[in-house]
């Protein structure tokens, strides 16, 4: 019997679930943690719904967390709690990236490109063929044109990115929660692929300083030559 508990606290809104089964677990118990009340209500949240089915931390078969990329200080929240409660009760950790968890949204074979808002005009863009991972970058709208020109569908779960990016005809679709990773969650633990606690980190999806120069670089020369 696989138990998982689920947190994802990447985006708008944080949430927990809990599922439980054979080879396909269901989710049992969620609870939706309003606005940024993550950092107060994800540990109680979770206490108290482990509570309501009986549980305890050293029966669960996983604990699976989104990991990012999305809000600095929600995903460190999310990540945070997930590796305390799987030192704690040496529970196997599976971190899931928040593109993966969008780019399933559709459940359709194909490459999908799933793009999040990252800030000053930029976007993190995952670009997936089922659950296989082609790329995860820090894009401009420009470089989002380029990866969804590859792809079959554009996905967007936030309305901004959709209105940002409505010449490339994106699909918007509802943002995801922890119960959505669950599909991700059981596969990764069928295959026994689990992560290092003591290594992983948040999934932020930054530009390297060589990047960020280049980019500057470039943006400096442009002006010159105007």
């Amino acid at each position: 019997m696989m138990r998982a508990l689920l947190i994802d606290t990447c985006g708008s809104e944080g949430s927990v679930a809990l599922a439980e089964g054979e080879a396909t677990p269901r989710v049992i118990a969620s609870e939706v943690l309003p606005g940024r009340s993550a950092s107060e209500r994800l540990v109680p949240a979770i206490r108290e719904l482990m509570e309501v089915v009986g549980w305890r931390l050293k029966e669960l078969t996983a604990i699976g967390v989104v990991h990012g990329p999305g809000s600095f200080t929600g995903l460190r929240v999310g990540l945070s709690a997930a590796k305390g409660l799987s030192e704690a009760g040496q529970v196997p950790l599976v971190a899931i990236s928040r593109l993966a968890l969008l780019a399933a949204a559709v459940g359709m074979a194909g490459k999908v490109c799933a793009v999040l808002d990252a800030g000053r005009s930029e976007f993190y863009c995952g670009v997936y063929d089922g659950t296989r991972r082609i790329s995860e970058s820090l894009l401009t709208a420009a470089e989002v044109a380029v990866a969804a020109d590859a792809a079959d569908v554009l996905l967007a779960c936030e309305p901004r990115v959709a209105d940002a990016l409505a010449s490339l005809g994106p699909q918007l679709v509802e943002e995801p929660r922890a119960a959505d990773a669950l599909p991700l969650v059981v596969e990764r633990m069928l295959a026994g692929a689990f992560d290092d606690v003591a290594h992983i980190d948040a999934n932020y999806l930054r530009r390297t300083d060589l990047e960020i120069f280049q980019k500057q670089a470039k943006q400096a020369s442009s002006q010159g030559t105007k």
